[in-house]
């Protein structure tokens, strides 16, 4: 075994405790004993799990999750306690042979086929494919939706946000407070990480998924100092000299020579509490400013203790703004610390960091832009973790084909016809390297070759065709699990982040704007497209008219 596969399978033994076979809807437990029931026991089938439409009325989506998934199929089995639960709940006529059968069972009969974990991927496309008996996959419909679903809308989301922000200025998420429950919290912190994000104030997700965890105060640390006399602790030793600094009596000279060019008053509790702050964290000194007023008090107070820190031999990091009008207060702060960088000869002070808050979304990002900031840093919590413009993603998991035949799904809603049989999807590259169009083929066809056309279709609009010469073709599947065992390790939350950004790099800019993003074709070959043509006609019933 290599040292990748150990220090992946000693990750895989952490597992949610949570996700296990119970976590499922009834009907699938229900299903399965009468599938049992009928004698459909060695029956094989092929499940696609895709989705429909991309979210936040985008063009594109993040596939993410298939890691947590790998882990279910790894742990799946129902326990004794499980067992006494099913007996207890389901009907009483139930013949007790079927929880045997349930008890042995595991997933050392499925294959598990997906795309990568980070790509970009696009409506009815399937992310995964699962094979194998019956009854076991339909079992494991629910779970696997529950963790690609939010994990796939999350990262998403995520991109979307690194996007606009742009590559030069951090995102933090701030949103455990106000995520759907601890399990929300915790997934929405690692696919945030996945689409872009560069840290968390998460400290379980830290330790978890180790991802980089910030954060400095809130507005209640200030408020709990009335006065300079409650700082209980004045000093600090020099960073370099260790002699010991009143940083107290450091900070008040330097409010003194720096009021008359910023303000005349300020907050005595504030200005103890950054001290306070300052002497506890003097290499990560980085304060809240607007508990009372950025301009008039917190500023000032700042300035004055990070220019005493500095005569420690410490230098401060900045100031996060929490309220107000972020534009204008950023652009005052660096304004502010340029000036006293260039009276003070420290060229460092006008490079301090500006972190903002205060429920920033999207549409935030794109104004503070328009408007000039000079904001380092957004923390986001409430608009990302609970992905306000839209709350699901909407992945379905639909049966493709039973023992080698193939099986359609009709609706008066063309958008809900499922594509039938065992399919292989291909990512088809124009010759600037941008991706074209994806395109899903019978698994019996041969693939698509680079520099030989192609003839792609619409799968339910007849005129909807164009031919595609690749400069570059792209097989979308691997085997990730097989014969009871994870045949291709995912790779590390690291390597998941950088693919998601190159993955996002082989679409064309105007499939990614915000505002009427040109729609990503996705397409079926021709084989395809007349095999799902003739087995609707053979499916759809013949209306009389009378």
């Amino acid at each position: 075994m290599s040292s990748r596969q150990f220090c992946y399978d000693k990750t895989m033994a952490r597992q949610n405790g949570v996700v296990q076979p119970l976590l499922t809807d009834l009907y699938q437990i229900t299903m399965a004993y009468a599938y049992w029931k009928s004698g459909k026991v060695n029956d094989v089938a092929v499940f696609d799990l895709f989705f429909r439409t991309n979210p936040f009325q985008g063009e594109f989506t993040i596939f993410a999750g298939l890691e947590e998934c790998l882990k279910f199929l790894q742990n799946f089995n129902y326990s004794d306690s499980d067992i006494d639960y099913l007996r207890q709940t389901l009907p009483s006529t139930i013949e007790c042979e079927f929880f045997d059968y349930l008890k042995d069972l595991t997933c050392k009969d499925i294959k598990l086929s997906a795309i990568e974990e980070g790509s970009v991927v696009f409506p009815r496309v399937p992310l995964l494919r699962v094979e194998g008996p019956l009854i076991i996959a339909q079992l494991l419909e629910t779970t696997l939706l529950t963790l690609v679903n939010f994990a796939s809308l999350m990262a998403t989301n995520a991109a979307r946000y690194r996007m606009f922000a742009g590559k030069n200025i951090s995102l933090l998420e701030f949103g455990l407070r106000r995520a759907q429950g601890p399990d929300g919290g915790l997934s929405a912190s690692k696919y945030s990480y996945i689409g872009g994000f560069d840290g968390t104030s998460n400290v379980l997700a830290g330790k978890m998924f180790n991802i980089p965890v910030k954060g400095t105060h809130a507005h209640s640390y200030v408020t709990s100092f009335s006065s300079l006399e409650d700082i209980q602790r004045v000093t600090l030793r020099h960073a370099d000299t260790r002699a010991p600094c009143d940083l107290r009596q450091l900070a008040l000279q330097w409010r003194r020579r720096l009021a008359p060019i910023l303000a005349e008053q300020a907050s005595d509790g504030e200005l103890a509490a950054l001290i306070s702050y300052a002497i506890a964290f003097p290499t990560g000194f980085l304060a809240l400013v607007d508990t009372y007023d950025v301009k008039r008090s917190g500023l000032l107070n700042f300035s004055a203790v990070a220019l005493a820190l500095n005569e420690c031999g410490y230098r401060a990091v900045g100031i996060r703004i929490d309220s107000g009008d972020l534009a204008y207060l950023s652009v005052l702060a660096r304004d502010t610390f340029k000036q006293i960088a260039e009276m003070f000869q420290l060229p460092w002070f006008a490079k301090l960091t500006i972190v903002a808050s205060n429920d920033i979304n999207e549409e935030t990002i794109l104004s503070l832009h328009e408007q000039g900031h000079a904001i380092d840093c957004f923390g986001i919590g409430t608009h990302l973790v609970t992905c306000q413009r839209q709350p699901a993603l909407g992945c379905v998991y639909k049966l493709v084909e039973i023992n080698g035949q193939p099986r359609i799904k009709l609706s008066q809603d063309v958008g809900k016809v499922t594509i039938p049989g065992h399919k292989e999807a291909y990512r088809l590259f124009g010759a600037d390297g941008h991706a074209l169009i994806d395109l899903l083929q019978r698994s019996s066809e041969p693939a698509p070759e680079v520099g030989q056309k192609v003839l792609c279709r619409h799968p339910f609009q007849e005129s909807k065709r164009a031919y595609v010469i690749p400069s570059k073709v792209e097989h979308l599947y691997k085997v990730y699990w097989k014969d009871g065992q994870i045949t291709y390790p995912p790779k590390p939350l690291s390597e998941v982040r950088e693919r998601v950004q190159c993955s996002l790099k082989t679409l064309r800019q105007d499939i990614k704007r915000n505002l009427n993003p040109t729609p990503y074709k996705v397409a079926v070959s021709d084989d395809l497209y007349n095999f799902i043509h003739d087995l609707w006609l053979q499916n759809a019933p013949i209306g009389e008219l009378f």
